[in-house]
């Protein structure tokens, strides 16, 4: 996979900004950071229920809040 940027008129500044962003939109940095180290499975497995966990709870945090705006009452 790679990331090609052209630059156009010697403006290397708007040219370095398009591929950050192109950088950081693929998931490039986020998966070197995810495979410095190897993790166990059994790791993978319990960050991955933990996510889920978090994700629910939140979920559930803003729902709640939605609810309380509805019926006029401070969350």
């Amino acid at each position: 996979m790679s990331i090609k940027v052209v630059v156009k008129k010697n403006n290397y500044e708007k040219a370095l900004s398009i591929f950050k962003r192109k950088v950081k939109d693929s998931g490039l940095m986020y998966e070197l950071r995810e495979r410095e180290h190897y993790k166990k499975p059994s790791i993978l497995k319990k960050e991955k229920k933990n996510k889920a966990k978090a994700r629910n709870y939140w979920k559930k945090i803003k729902l709640m809040q939605e609810d309380s705006r509805k019926k006029g009452r401070k969350f």
